[in-house]
This record gives C-alpha cells, sequence and structure tokens, in this order.
C-alpha cells in the first residue's frame, strides 16, 4: 500500500441512532449518526413506522392538499 493516500481508520466509531441506541464499530469517521438502526427498523422489530426525514410527510401533505383543493373547485 502506498503512504499517505489512505484515510485514518477508527476500530472504535460509535454508532448513534435516533432511538438512542448505540454501538461500536469500525469506520474512517470517528463517529455515526443514523435514522435507523436493527432495533427500531420496521422489518426487524415486525411493527409499522413512519419515518420523518426533514418533514418530507407534512411536506407531501402540504403539496397535494394544495391540488386536491384546486382541481375540486374548478
Amino acid at each position: 500500500m502506498k503512504e499517505g493516500i489512505h484515510p485514518r481508520f477508527y476500530e472504535d466509531c460509535v454508532v448513534t441512532c435516533a432511538c438512542g441506541n448505540t454501538f461500536t464499530t469500525g469506520s474512517t469517521k470517528k463517529s455515526i449518526k443514523v435514522e435507523i438502526c436493527s432495533k427500531c427498523h420496521p422489518f426487524f422489530t415486525g411493527t409499522q413506522k413512519l419515518v420523518d426525514t426533514e418533514g418530507r410527510i407534512e411536506k407531501f401533505n402540504k403539496k397535494y392538499s394544495k391540488k386536491n383543493k384546486g382541481e375540486s373547485e374548478n
């Protein structure tokens, strides 16, 4: 391997989920923040969960509620 071209590898990278779960892994970053992990993912838990990323659900509802109102008036 060439010297000086590879990123530093951290063996004690802490991954933090939005649900509060944390675990340690190896990565080129010191810490990683995720929205969904295996403790809260619907596939693993068997429960349905809506994940609102940056207000996308509200944005979607706002966008299509205007269209529906405008179409019904014409």
